[in-house]
């Protein structure tokens, strides 16, 4: 009914310009109906349907077995931004998720302590708390679990064991002061348990929240008419048969590369086995980790090797091996302009570096 209306007043306008002369306020009352009269018709045709396969961001990622507390937070940071959580002092967590560029570094692989590079491309860990599992091969169920895993690989930061660190972080005083505040009671607060759970709560507050929340809530505007029809072009073309939900992904396993070869849309220089090289069962073989899409304009390059830089060829190769439809340069174009709609803010400063790091020498 509110479409009608607005279509008549829309009607209306137009004739009193035709008789009356058109002015600029008359002509700027038209088009913004005319706007909201298109509003009204594509989410008619997408409202529902979007509503119903994706989810709003929730405001932080709860794990019931580690509790979120400032202090928490706040020792984790610490430990995400300092280099000492590698052996010769050369990489941080952020150096390959880097909280100021989508969560990752922009590279294919990241290099480790000593420059060697891995073997995979780090995935972003904004709004990773909320996946079911972690490492595009899901051997870590979630960030806690994942948080100490790449400080103890020998090819990442490189630290010989959980003893080693933790000694080193016992010298500390700042460490001393900050376990002690986020682990208030326990005798010996430093420990490589409480070192990832810390790590884990940090990341739980690295939420993006975006405009596709806002219309998810509501807010029928909040996206603009190109937005909604690549919304359209996206769920039409089946890519939320993998990439659903409130994280568009993160959810799931899927075989990359269900109708061809990965390796020959993608130009990839090795033929990674996904999900088999942790489980042996050729049923996971070529099966990765469905990743979110939330900020995915930021996250570049594309898939487990890194091996697409623009996300136009990624989202053509998608298309092309896993639904087994060739997209229309229009067509694909439509589809990113939604992607970018993903974009989202971090929680102010949660990029910042810790003041307490950069009196470090």
């Amino acid at each position: 009914m509110k479409y009608i209306q607005f279509l008549l007043i829309a009607g209306v306008s137009i004739v009193l310009q035709s008789c009356n002369g058109t002015s600029d306020e008359t002509k700027k009352q038209n088009e913004a109906a005319q706007l909201y009269a298109e509003h009204m018709r594509m989410d008619g045709l997408i409202g529902d349907k979007a509503k119903a396969i994706f989810k709003p961001l929730e405001s932080v990622a709860i794990n019931a077995e580690n509790e979120i507390t400032g202090a928490k937070v706040k020792l984790g940071k610490v430990l995400y931004f300092d280099k000492r959580l590698s052996k010769e002092g050369n990489i941080s967590c952020n150096s390959c998720h880097n909280l100021n560029t989508g969560g990752v570094d922009n590279l294919p692989f990241s290099p480790g302590d000593d420059g060697t590079l891995g073997g995979r491309n780090s995935p972003t860990v904004l709004n990773a708390a909320f996946h079911t599992m972690q490492f595009w091969d899901g051997r870590a169920k979630d960030v806690e679990e994942q948080a100490g895993m790449p400080v103890l690989n020998p090819v990442e930061m490189m630290i010989p064991s959980e003893a080693f660190l933790i000694d080193r972080l016992k010298g500390i005083e700042l460490y001393k002061e900050l376990f002690a505040a986020a682990y208030p009671g326990e005798s010996q607060p430093i420990s490589y348990t409480n070192l990832r759970k810390a790590i884990g709560a940090f990341e739980r507050t690295l939420v993006t929240p975006s405009r596709f929340d806002e219309y998810l809530n509501g807010n029928t505007q909040a996206l603009t008419i190109e937005e909604k029809e690549g919304m359209q072009a996206f769920m039409d073309a089946g890519c939320t048969t993998c990439h659903s939900g409130a994280q568009l992904g993160g959810h799931m396993y899927q075989k990359f590369g269900v109708y061809a070869d990965y390796w020959t849309a993608t130009g990839s220089t090795k033929v990674d086995e996904g999900r088999a090289e942790v489980t042996k069962a050729e049923a996971d073989r070529y099966m990765f980790k469905v990743p979110s899409l939330r900020n995915v304009e930021k996250t570049w390059p594309y898939f487990h090797d890194g091996s697409v830089k623009e996300l136009e060829k990624a989202v053509a190769i998608m298309a092309e091996i896993n639904l087994n439809k060739q997209l229309s340069e229009q067509e694909v174009g439509s589809i990113v302009t939604f992607l970018k709609a993903l974009n989202g803010e971090l929680p102010a400063g949660a990029a910042d570096e810790p003041a307490e790091l950069k009196v470090h020498s």
